[in-house]
This record gives C-alpha cells, structure tokens and sequence, in this order.
C-alpha cells in the first residue's frame, strides 16, 4: 500500500518514545569515534555533510535509477510557525536534518529546534530560543542545522548564542554568547563537533564587523579558543590591510560549516566577503584571510596555510562554501564551487592550486588563469556609476551545497546563472548598519541555472541539466546512482548521477532552499528534504520566481508493498 501522513504537531499521537514531549535517547551513544566513522552507518545522518567530508553522500542504495520513479511521500511535518521572525527579514528553511537511529533532528528560524519521529513525522519535542526583535539580520532569519554529540543537539541563534539542548527533551543544558549583537553580529551556521569540542562561526560581515571562529566544551559550552579571520597589525596577513582602522570592520565571517581531515587534524572553513562589500578604496590590498579557505588545527585554532580565491574582493564573492574532501591517484584533494563561476581543486595538505576552471558560461567581472593569477575587468569603481557584471553577489553558486559521489567520482553542482548592476556609494562605518558600500540590482530579466556534474580529474563538465531559474538548493548523492535537487519553484527532483536525465519530479508547493538527506530506518530509505523560502537571499525573492510561501519537511519513500 502506499501510506501518507501530514504529521503537523502530532501533538497527543504516539510516538517512538511512547509520549509526546520526550525522544529515546539514541544521541546519548554518539561520540567523536562514531562520527569519525559515521560513513559506516549509512541508516543515519550524523553530521551535518552526512560525514567530515562534505561529499553529502550516502551509500544507501534501496532508491535507485530503476525504482525512484515510484517514490512518494511518507509524511509530512509543518511546523505550525511560518511567518514568524525576528526583525524584518523573513524567512528560509535551510537545515540540513539530522537523523540517529529513527530519530530526526532539525533546527529552523527564530530560534526553533524539532525532534521528530523519522519514520512518522511526528513531533518528540520543540525548543523555541527567544530572539531581540531588533536583532540585526543580513540576508534573512534562518539557521542551517544542528549538531549532535554525547546525549546533547547543539545550534546557534540568531542572537549570536551557540547552546546545548538535552537531546531526550529538548530543555536547556548551557548556553553561551559568542557575538556582540549591538555590533551586528549574528549566528547561523550549522555546528561542527570535532573531538570533544563543538566549532561554530560567526554571521555579520554586512554590518562591518570582524569574523571568527570558536570552539566551545561539549559538557560545559567553556569557551576553548577564537581565530579572527582578519589579522590585526602585527600577525600574519595584516600587511594586505591598510593602516588604520579597517581590518577592524573586515568581515571574512565564517557563517557556512567546515570540514575536517582527522588523518592530517585539519578543518577546512571558507570565509566570507570583506567589509565594505563593494568599495575597495577604503580597503586597499588582499584583504586576507577573506575570500578564503583556512586550514585550522581544531586543537587549538592556529591557521595552518590559506588560499584565497578572490583577493581584493570588489564583487560580494563570499568564499564560506563547502570544501568537499577526496582521494584522487593517492593525493588528498578538496574542490570548491565558488561564488566568482569558478571551480577550484586544491591539494589540501598545503592549499597548493591544482586546477581552476569555469562552472558557469558567462563571467564578466574578470578571469582566473590556470596558475590562479586573478585579473579583474568589471568593478564598482568610480562613485555613482553603475557597473553590470556576471556572476552577480547571488553567483555562481550560492551557499547551498555541492556533492560528490565516490561511485562515480563526479562532482554535482546547484548552478545560479545570474547577473547584478552595482553603483557605488561610500557609507560612513556606523555600529549595527548595513556596510555595503554600494546599492545592487539583481538581473531578474535575464536569469538561468542547472545541475551540473563535473570531473574534479580534468575539469571537465560531464553533463548539465538546465533550468529557466537558478537552482538554489543544495544536492545529495546516493548509492542508488542518484542526485537529488529541489527547485525555487517548489519542484524536487531525482536526476541519473551518470547521465543527469531527470528521472523523478515532485511539486512539494514550497521553494527549496535547504539540504536533502537520507537514512533509513528498518530497511526502508528515505529521502527528507525541508522545504519553504519567503526570505530575500542575496538579492531576489523566490516569489519573483514562482515559488509558494509555506515551510514543511517532507519525508519520501519507495510504497510499501
């Protein structure tokens, strides 16, 4: 038969647990070895990659190129609290959930952390964190996930707190403040538990406010060490600043989760734009370590080596994405999608370039070489004229994730074609205010996207499947030989990961702008992806698209027979 459930609340409805209000205690035995080898329990979905990787794949095989035409939906949760924000931004549902052993757990906006049954939907238990109305948001109210580790779920809020949760009821185990709100600052970033340790980043580079990256106790919250992303005069780096007080305001924040190599005792963290987003004159030089991958040993925060792909930064190229780990000919090697339409493959024992390449058709604002020389051509540079370039700040692609699939060794990509006007217009540095340095107009006319896979062993584009809209979700790999992808206009889609015919299709009647997992539980797969977008991200509004307003988590499988 094929079954459905619209779990909403479920409040008073059975669950695993047997009451409302409490979850079995499945976190209580997730430790850092486990996660280490989290790869070996293909049922769940540890972290917030699936694994240290950041491959996003999962060797579950059950949904495959043969059956996935047949999945349909198993149930879906709504959480009953679309609409509600922190300020004047709205909304996006951009978690990537979490899943130990039946057991889903997921964080949203203003502040809101769910437990759920995951073979049902049904609600365990719920935390709602009180966030300032007048917290001061860049570019929307959203959190990108949970952690999990030693019977805890961690998560930031948007009010620059990272806090511990009780993972069998949700209560408040700590809570620590790592981010001055009157400054700016804020906290979106999914947490990465390395160790006995959880590593988070900080939100605000908008606002001209310095990043960094934290690592706190997992028992306690004890604060154990910051990196700044921006050196102060003196420390390696400060000479690409200017004398004077703009390294202080630099931005470079951290806001999208790392990746770590256990082997080589390195996480692996991109940084974000340098403040002012657009106007360089008050920023002459590199501007490092924005723009960045950062190689940190999570002991004890200490930058080991750096590369940065957009020195100088003039386009609001922010470089926090994924750093996807693999093996290739026996080299250790990381690739990143990056926001300027370039493709990067890096050895990541000492961030030696080994290849660059365009993902995207149109790039306007300048080039890289195969040597990784950047020459500009297109900038805001003289003070009201208006300036048009490819990618715009949207990308490229966004911070949503790329994958990599170790059966086919093929990269897959969410591709924004999209284009940007920009005027520069200088603004006085003012605590908590928007620092852009310039005013931009996304090109809505003349927008386009795809999933596209690539060979990290060449460069080369092996197949694209095109959209009219960019595709502003991350994507999933899967032992089935499937890539799975969802749509701003609400469609999620399962593609052949070898040929990229699309081979399912699902209108969930909400934007995708979230990160699709998958797990299992007593032999059955299922594919669960969040889904809901009314925010302005990076410059255009998903109902400038088409897409609905709403947020839900849907949950798929093959029918039961």
């Amino acid at each position: 038969m094929t079954e459905y459930v619209d779990a909403g609340r479920a409040v008073g409805q059975a669950t695993l647990s047997g009451l409302v209000g409490t979850a079995p205690p499945v976190v209580q035995d997730v430790t850092y070895d486990r996660i280490l080898q989290a790869r070996s329990e293909p049922q769940n979905w540890l972290t917030y990659y699936g694994a240290y990787d950041g491959q996003r794949y999962s060797p579950l095989d059950q949904i495959n190129t043969d059956n996935v035409k047949r999945l349909v939906p198993a149930w879906v949760f709504q959480s009953g609290s679309a609409g509600l924000h922190a300020g004047p931004s709205t909304y996006s549902f951009e978690a990537a959930p979490i899943v130990v052993d039946g057991i889903m757990f997921v964080a949203g906006w203003d502040g809101f952390v769910w437990a759920i049954d995951g073979r049902t939907g049904q609600e365990l238990w719920r935390y709602k964190h009180a966030i300032p109305y007048d917290t001061s948001l860049c570019c929307g109210n959203v959190n990108r996930g949970a952690a999990v580790a030693k019977g805890k779920v961690f998560v930031v809020t948007l009010n620059a707190h990272v806090i511990a949760l009780d993972a069998t009821n949700g209560k408040l185990v700590w809570d620590t403040t790592y981010g001055d709100v009157r400054a700016g600052e804020s906290a979106t970033v999914a947490p990465l538990v390395v160790k006995d340790m959880v590593v988070v980043g900080s939100s605000g580079g908008e606002f001209g406010v310095r990043g960094h990256l934290d690592a706190f106790e997992l028992d306690t919250g004890r604060h154990v060490w910051r990196t700044y992303t921006v050196p102060k005069p003196g420390e390696r780096g400060s000479e690409t600043w200017p004398d004077g007080p703009a390294w202080t305001r630099g931005g470079g924040n951290c806001w999208v989760t790392g990746t770590f190599d256990p082997e080589l005792n390195l996480m692996y963290w991109g940084t974000g734009n340098p403040a002012p987003d657009f106007d360089g004159g008050i920023r002459e030089g590199d501007n490092l370590y924005t723009d960045s991958v950062i190689a940190v040993d999570p002991d004890n925060g200490e930058i080991r080596w750096h590369y940065q792909y957009n020195p100088h930064d003039l386009w609001d190229y922010d470089s926090t994405m994924e750093h996807i780990l693999f093996e290739l000919d026996g080299r250790k090697l990381l690739a990143h999608f990056d926001k300027n339409g370039y493709f990067f493959v890096l050895d990541r024992t000492n961030g030696e370039l080994v290849r660059v390449v365009p993902f995207v058709d149109r790039i306007t604002w300048g080039e890289i070489d195969p040597n990784g020389k950047v020459t500009p051509k297109v900038y805001p540079e003289k003070e009201g004229e208006e300036v048009h370039f490819w990618p715009g700040p949207a990308g490229g692609k966004e911070w949503t994730h790329a994958a990599y699939s170790p059966r086919t060794q093929l990269c897959y990509v969410p591709v924004q074609d999209v284009g940007a006007s920009v005027t520069r217009r200088r603004r006085e540095f003012k605590e908590s205010i928007p620092y852009w340095g310039a005013s931009v107009t996304v090109d809505s006319d003349d927008m386009a996207g795809s999933v596209s896979a690539f060979d990290p062993s060449n460069g080369n584009e092996v197949w694209r499947w095109r959209n009219e809209v960019p595709m502003c979700g991350s994507v999933l790999a899967t032992g089935g030989d499937l890539v799975f992808a969802g749509e701003p206009t609400g469609e999620f889609n399962a593609f052949d990961a070898r040929t990229g015919e699309l081979l399912w299709q699902f209108q969930t009647g909400c934007g995708h702008h979230s990160n699709p997992t998958t797990y299992s539980i007593d032999g059955r797969q299922y594919v669960a992806v969040p889904v809901g977008w009314g925010a302005w991200v990076e410059g255009f509004l998903p109902g400038m698209l088409g897409a609905p307003h709403g947020d839900a988590l849907f949950a798929f499988a093959l029918p039961l027979e």
